[in-house]
């Protein structure tokens, strides 16, 4: 007698949550940074029961680790270095990575590498490398001055900005790709303007990433989707913002309003000056979105369970906001990657984010465009108690009725342009 078939065992549905295709977020010196950002979650890695110690990865797990993404990866690979912070391993760390890359490599493979950064560390040594190896860049900026050195200070807590900004000229003279990452929290939201400006015509970014800023008050001891559904508040209860009385987030968490504002006014900056000169990464998935193509972004797709996270010691997580113990996978030294990435707890992880969707969200219009967004934010209750809803909810669902008629309205020129372009081939 056959064996039923179990969904989260069956290769047919690999493809959807799991799949030979994934990625892997490496972490080469675990939670260690030079600075200490206000909201940053991934400090507190370095206390978690059961996390590796901050220190710089061995050569045996660098070398592990390469070897088996290369060959566990179809097709084209791309490496993404974040911490922590990559630059405190130095220059040698990088030249060794790009070697053992090298001699790894399939024939006809194209290796990339992208590298999270704030940036503090970087000369004109680094910046020559990251020409010469082809690295992409994401340097970590939340504004001008006054609105980056609110969060992004030194251990000491001395400002940051000056040397961010100096990192980014760099960057620009020695023909590097960034990305200008700025995180939105509580204290710039209401400021889209100033940031997106001055992203945009100050630094010269013309790829920028919007992060929303959404940590749970014990964040840094419980992990997602361990929170008793009791205790989390209602949409719309004055708990489920920050800065109230015993609010299920930290205070310097966006308010969920506040992005919704943020994203709108954004938006609309983009549209009038700078579509199709400048990728932003929630309006860019959005249109391909509404073009029938898949999401850009892990948060906006039906499943997770791609985007993997490598720890310091070879230890293998769920995903980079899922570093606990109770979604640790295995370690690549004695576990192959490949078999981890597509194993059946991965892919039913992958799953869980469409499966424990409440029905609030199953029967909203907007669905296919967030597919409740990230599951770490889900920590709130729908206005009837059933848990499960995102904590940014109502802050989509102003962006969405907002831009999706212009979004819309985009799609249908770029599909009446390429009809065009068809015939007159």
């Amino acid at each position: 007698m056959n064996r039923p078939v179990d969904k989260y065992d069956a290769p047919s549905l690999m493809a959807k949550p799991g799949g030979s295709q994934f990625h892997v977020m490496i972490k080469p010196v675990g939670a260690a940074c030079n600075l200490a950002c206000t909201y940053c979650f991934y400090l507190g890695k370095a206390s978690l029961a059961g996390a590796p110690a901050p220190r710089r990865m061995s050569d045996e797990v660098l070398t592990e680790f390469i070897r088996q993404y290369v060959e566990s990866v179809t097709g084209d690979v791309v490496f993404s270095w974040q911490g922590g912070e990559p630059t405190t391993l130095g220059l040698d760390f990088f030249r060794q990575v790009v070697a053992i890359e090298a001699q790894f490599a399939r024939p006809g493979q194209t290796i990339l590498n992208d590298l999270q950064t704030n940036g503090t560390l970087l000369d004109e040594e680094w910046c020559r490398f990251l020409k010469q190896h082809q690295f992409l860049v994401g340097l970590s900026i939340d504004g001008p001055r006054e609105i980056h050195d609110r969060c992004r200070v030194t251990k000491g807590g001395e400002p940051t900005f000056a040397r961010v900004l100096a990192a980014a000229r760099l960057l620009k003279i020695h023909g590097v790709p960034f990305n200008a990452m700025a995180c939105i929290h509580r204290y710039n939201a209401r400021r889209p303007l100033d940031v997106y400006r001055f992203l945009r015509r100050e630094l010269g970014a013309d790829r920028l990433q919007f992060i929303p800023i959404v940590e749970h008050k014990d964040f840094e001891r419980t992990p997602p989707q361990a929170w008793d559904p009791a205790t989390l508040p209602c949409d719309g209860e004055p708990r489920a913002r920050p800065g109230q009385p015993d609010s299920v987030v930290t205070d310097w968490s966006v308010d969920p309003e506040d992005w919704g504002y943020f994203l709108c006014k954004t938006f609309d900056e983009w549209r009038n000056r700078d579509i199709g000169k400048v990728y932003i990464n929630h309006f860019e998935t959005l249109v391909a979105q509404h073009m029938g193509l898949p999401s850009q972004i892990c948060v906006y797709s039906e499943f997770c369970g791609k985007a993997l996270a490598l720890e310091n010691d070879g230890s293998l997580y769920a995903c980079d906001h899922y570093v606990y113990p109770e979604y640790g996978l295995g370690n690549v030294r004695a576990t192959p990657l490949g078999v981890m990435a597509l194993s059946r707890q991965q892919v039913k992880f992958g799953y869980a984010k469409h499966e424990t969707l409440p029905s609030q969200c199953n029967q909203c219009p907007y669905l296919r465009d967030c597919w409740g967004e990230c599951p770490k934010n889900r920590l709130i209750r729908t206005a009837d108690g059933e848990p499960g809803l995102n904590y940014l909810c109502r802050g989509f669902k102003q962006f969405f009725a907002h831009a999706i008629p212009e979004v819309d309205r985009i799609v249908k020129h770029l599909r009446g342009r390429n009809n065009t372009e068809v015939k007159q081939a």
